[in-house]
Protein backbone atom coordinates (compact mmCIF):
# COMPACT_ATOMS: atom_id res chain seq x y z
CA UNK A 1 0.00 0.00 0.00
CA UNK A 2 1.52 3.48 -1.13
CA UNK A 3 2.60 5.99 1.72
CA UNK A 4 0.17 8.90 1.90
CA UNK A 5 3.02 11.48 0.94
CA UNK A 6 3.69 9.61 -1.98
CA UNK A 7 0.03 10.22 -3.37
CA UNK A 8 -0.45 13.58 -5.29
CA UNK A 9 -3.77 13.48 -6.52
CA UNK A 10 -6.17 14.93 -4.46
CA UNK A 11 -8.77 12.76 -4.80
CA UNK A 12 -6.63 9.67 -4.46
CA UNK A 13 -5.33 11.11 -1.01
CA UNK A 14 -8.65 11.10 -0.05
CA UNK A 15 -9.86 7.64 -1.16
CA UNK A 16 -6.54 5.78 0.23
CA UNK A 17 -7.87 7.67 4.10
CA UNK A 18 -11.50 6.46 2.82
CA UNK A 19 -9.72 3.01 2.58
CA UNK A 20 -7.83 3.22 5.77
CA UNK A 21 -10.34 4.71 7.81
CA UNK A 22 -13.49 2.00 6.23
CA UNK A 23 -10.45 -1.04 7.57
CA UNK A 24 -10.74 0.50 11.74
CA UNK A 25 -14.41 0.10 11.46
CA UNK A 26 -14.39 -3.54 10.32
CA UNK A 27 -11.31 -4.12 12.76
CA UNK A 28 -13.11 -2.70 15.74
CA UNK A 29 -16.31 -4.54 14.65
CA UNK A 30 -14.47 -7.52 14.46
CA UNK A 31 -13.41 -7.01 18.46
CA UNK A 32 -16.26 -5.61 19.09
CA UNK A 33 -15.63 -2.55 20.19
CA UNK A 34 -18.54 -0.53 19.28
CA UNK A 35 -21.73 0.40 20.78
CA UNK A 36 -24.83 -0.81 17.63
CA UNK A 37 -24.83 2.00 14.94
CA UNK A 38 -23.07 4.53 17.64
CA UNK A 39 -19.93 5.10 17.84
CA UNK A 40 -17.53 7.52 15.43
CA UNK A 41 -14.11 7.67 13.54
CA UNK A 42 -12.97 10.42 11.67
CA UNK A 43 -10.35 12.17 9.86
CA UNK A 44 -9.17 15.46 8.47
CA UNK A 45 -8.89 15.65 4.89
CA UNK A 46 -5.59 17.33 3.98
CA UNK A 47 -5.41 20.70 3.00
CA UNK A 48 -9.10 21.42 3.96
CA UNK A 49 -11.46 21.91 6.91
CA UNK A 50 -13.40 19.08 6.14
CA UNK A 51 -13.12 15.04 7.87
CA UNK A 52 -14.41 11.78 6.57
CA UNK A 53 -16.93 10.35 9.22
CA UNK A 54 -19.22 7.53 9.44
CA UNK A 55 -22.96 8.65 8.91
CA UNK A 56 -25.77 7.84 11.39
CA UNK A 57 -27.65 4.54 11.45
CA UNK A 58 -24.88 1.93 9.85
CA UNK A 59 -23.34 -1.45 11.81
CA UNK A 60 -19.44 -0.68 11.82
CA UNK A 61 -19.41 -4.59 10.31
CA UNK A 62 -21.07 -3.15 6.86
CA UNK A 63 -19.51 0.36 5.94
CA UNK A 64 -17.76 0.70 2.99
CA UNK A 65 -15.39 3.52 1.73
CA UNK A 66 -17.94 4.72 0.12
CA UNK A 67 -20.55 5.35 2.43
CA UNK A 68 -18.41 7.74 4.33
CA UNK A 69 -19.43 10.93 4.69
CA UNK A 70 -17.44 14.57 4.28
CA UNK A 71 -18.34 17.16 6.59
CA UNK A 72 -16.95 20.69 8.04
CA UNK A 73 -16.07 21.47 11.06
CA UNK A 74 -19.45 23.40 11.57
CA UNK A 75 -21.19 19.81 11.36
CA UNK A 76 -22.38 20.24 7.75
CA UNK A 77 -22.30 17.38 5.53
CA UNK A 78 -21.10 19.06 2.25
CA UNK A 79 -20.58 15.54 0.39
CA UNK A 80 -22.12 11.71 0.62
CA UNK A 81 -25.61 10.55 1.80
CA UNK A 82 -26.30 10.72 5.24
CA UNK A 83 -27.02 12.68 8.64
CA UNK A 84 -24.28 13.56 10.80
CA UNK A 85 -24.89 12.25 14.36
CA UNK A 86 -24.87 15.32 16.80
CA UNK A 87 -22.79 13.58 19.24
CA UNK A 88 -20.03 13.14 16.60
CA UNK A 89 -20.60 16.64 15.39
CA UNK A 90 -19.85 17.56 19.01
CA UNK A 91 -16.98 15.38 19.99
CA UNK A 92 -15.29 14.87 16.65
CA UNK A 93 -15.92 18.18 15.21
CA UNK A 94 -15.02 20.59 18.37
CA UNK A 95 -11.39 18.12 18.71
CA UNK A 96 -10.42 18.59 15.47
CA UNK A 97 -10.93 21.91 15.64
CA UNK A 98 -9.00 22.68 18.81
CA UNK A 99 -6.36 20.33 18.25
CA UNK A 100 -4.54 20.66 15.55
CA UNK A 101 -2.46 17.36 16.10
CA UNK A 102 -5.45 15.28 16.27
CA UNK A 103 -6.09 14.62 12.59
CA UNK A 104 -7.49 11.46 13.10
CA UNK A 105 -10.67 10.53 16.17
CA UNK A 106 -11.35 7.16 17.06
CA UNK A 107 -14.50 7.17 19.87
CA UNK A 108 -15.33 3.62 21.00
CA UNK A 109 -17.01 1.87 23.43
CA UNK A 110 -14.50 -1.57 24.24
CA UNK A 111 -15.27 -3.52 26.87
CA UNK A 112 -12.63 -3.70 28.95
CA UNK A 113 -10.96 0.10 28.88
CA UNK A 114 -14.96 1.20 29.12
CA UNK A 115 -15.66 -1.20 32.51
CA UNK A 116 -12.46 0.53 33.20
CA UNK A 117 -14.02 4.31 33.37
CA UNK A 118 -16.77 2.68 35.08
CA UNK A 119 -14.55 2.21 38.81
CA UNK A 120 -14.75 5.17 40.43
CA UNK A 121 -10.75 6.31 40.24
CA UNK A 122 -10.19 3.80 37.58
CA UNK A 123 -6.32 3.93 36.42
CA UNK A 124 -4.12 1.48 33.91
CA UNK A 125 -1.41 0.76 37.00
CA UNK A 126 2.35 1.08 35.90
CA UNK A 127 2.51 -3.41 35.52
CA UNK A 128 2.66 -4.42 32.03
CA UNK A 129 5.71 -3.05 30.00
CA UNK A 130 3.61 -1.29 27.50
CA UNK A 131 2.06 0.93 30.39
CA UNK A 132 5.78 2.25 30.82
CA UNK A 133 4.90 4.79 27.23
CA UNK A 134 0.90 4.38 27.42
CA UNK A 135 0.50 6.10 31.11
CA UNK A 136 2.27 9.38 29.96
CA UNK A 137 0.16 9.79 26.82
CA UNK A 138 -3.46 9.38 28.78
CA UNK A 139 -5.53 11.72 30.29
CA UNK A 140 -8.66 10.98 32.55
CA UNK A 141 -12.09 12.74 32.02
CA UNK A 142 -12.97 12.16 35.83
CA UNK A 143 -15.53 15.58 35.27
CA UNK A 144 -17.65 13.69 32.31
CA UNK A 145 -21.01 15.44 32.29
CA UNK A 146 -22.94 12.68 30.55
CA UNK A 147 -23.36 12.06 26.91
CA UNK A 148 -21.34 15.14 24.41
CA UNK A 149 -24.34 16.95 23.45
CA UNK A 150 -22.92 20.41 23.20
CA UNK A 151 -20.41 22.30 21.51
CA UNK A 152 -19.30 23.33 25.39
CA UNK A 153 -19.41 20.19 26.51
CA UNK A 154 -17.34 18.91 23.34
CA UNK A 155 -14.70 21.98 24.05
CA UNK A 156 -14.26 21.03 27.46
CA UNK A 157 -13.00 17.56 26.37
CA UNK A 158 -11.32 18.81 23.26
CA UNK A 159 -9.23 21.35 25.96
CA UNK A 160 -8.68 18.50 28.54
CA UNK A 161 -7.36 16.02 26.23
CA UNK A 162 -4.23 18.90 25.33
CA UNK A 163 -1.22 16.64 23.99
CA UNK A 164 -2.54 13.91 25.00
CA UNK A 165 -3.46 10.97 22.53
CA UNK A 166 -5.79 8.72 24.69
CA UNK A 167 -8.65 10.00 27.07
CA UNK A 168 -10.31 7.68 29.00
CA UNK A 169 -14.04 9.41 29.79
CA UNK A 170 -15.61 8.21 33.17
CA UNK A 171 -18.95 6.33 32.61
CA UNK A 172 -18.42 6.47 29.26
CA UNK A 173 -15.91 4.90 26.85
CA UNK A 174 -12.42 5.43 24.77
CA UNK A 175 -11.21 8.59 22.62
CA UNK A 176 -7.67 7.73 21.09
CA UNK A 177 -6.32 10.61 18.67
CA UNK A 178 -2.98 10.59 16.64
CA UNK A 179 -1.99 11.89 13.23
CA UNK A 180 -2.32 8.84 11.18
CA UNK A 181 -5.12 6.49 10.98
CA UNK A 182 -2.97 3.29 11.80
CA UNK A 183 -0.76 5.14 14.65
CA UNK A 184 -4.38 6.21 16.22
CA UNK A 185 -5.92 2.09 15.54
CA UNK A 186 -2.76 0.48 17.12
CA UNK A 187 -2.55 2.79 20.00
CA UNK A 188 -6.25 2.35 20.56
CA UNK A 189 -5.68 -1.24 20.49
CA UNK A 190 -2.61 -0.93 22.75
CA UNK A 191 -4.93 0.65 25.10
CA UNK A 192 -7.67 -1.93 24.97
CA UNK A 193 -5.19 -5.12 25.49
CA UNK A 194 -3.53 -3.75 28.39
CA UNK A 195 -6.57 -3.23 30.14
CA UNK A 196 -7.72 -6.60 29.32
CA UNK A 197 -4.64 -7.85 30.81
CA UNK A 198 -5.64 -5.24 33.58
CA UNK A 199 -8.72 -7.04 34.48
CA UNK A 200 -7.50 -10.51 34.19
CA UNK A 201 -4.76 -9.98 36.91
CA UNK A 202 -6.95 -8.23 39.52
CA UNK A 203 -9.61 -11.06 39.06
CA UNK A 204 -7.51 -13.97 40.66
CA UNK A 205 -3.76 -13.84 40.82
CA UNK A 206 -3.37 -11.03 43.85
CA UNK A 207 -2.09 -7.25 43.76
CA UNK A 208 -1.08 -5.34 41.04
CA UNK A 209 3.17 -5.41 40.35
CA UNK A 210 4.12 -2.02 39.91
CA UNK A 211 6.99 -1.31 37.72
CA UNK A 212 9.80 1.20 38.70
CA UNK A 213 9.37 5.08 37.85
CA UNK A 214 12.29 5.59 36.42
CA UNK A 215 11.30 3.26 33.50
CA UNK A 216 8.51 5.30 32.07
CA UNK A 217 9.45 6.89 28.94
CA UNK A 218 7.65 10.13 29.35
CA UNK A 219 7.26 10.11 25.47
CA UNK A 220 4.54 12.21 24.16
CA UNK A 221 5.40 12.00 20.62
CA UNK A 222 4.37 10.13 17.34
CA UNK A 223 3.14 6.64 18.52
CA UNK A 224 4.60 5.47 15.49
CA UNK A 225 8.11 6.67 16.00
CA UNK A 226 8.36 4.18 18.95
CA UNK A 227 6.19 1.68 17.13
CA UNK A 228 5.43 -0.68 14.41
CA UNK A 229 1.85 0.66 14.15
CA UNK A 230 1.87 1.19 10.23
CA UNK A 231 3.69 -2.45 9.70
CA UNK A 232 0.75 -3.88 12.28
CA UNK A 233 -2.12 -1.77 10.65
CA UNK A 234 -1.01 -3.00 7.17
CA UNK A 235 -1.26 -6.37 8.29
CA UNK A 236 -4.92 -6.25 9.53
CA UNK A 237 -6.04 -4.84 6.25
CA UNK A 238 -3.79 -7.46 4.51
CA UNK A 239 -6.64 -9.76 6.64
CA UNK A 240 -9.61 -7.47 5.83
CA UNK A 241 -8.76 -7.55 1.63
CA UNK A 242 -8.67 -11.70 2.08
CA UNK A 243 -12.03 -11.49 4.10
CA UNK A 244 -13.93 -8.48 3.88
CA UNK A 245 -12.37 -7.15 0.97
CA UNK A 246 -15.86 -4.69 0.23
CA UNK A 247 -14.35 -2.34 2.92
CA UNK A 248 -12.41 -1.15 0.22
CA UNK A 249 -14.96 -0.32 -2.05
Amino acid sequence: MPQLKEVKNTEAVEWQLRCELAATFRLCARNKWNEGIGNHNSVMIPGTDHFLVNPRGLLFDEIRASDLIVADLDGNVVRGKGELRKVAYHIHARIHKLNPGATVILHVHPPYTTALSMVEGGRLELSHTNNLMLNDRIVYDDETNGPVLDNDEGDRIAKLLGDKTIMIMAAHGLTVVGPTIAEAYSEMANVERVAEWQWIARSGFGPMRKLPEQLRYRYNGPYGARTDAALGFAALRRQLDKHEPDYAS
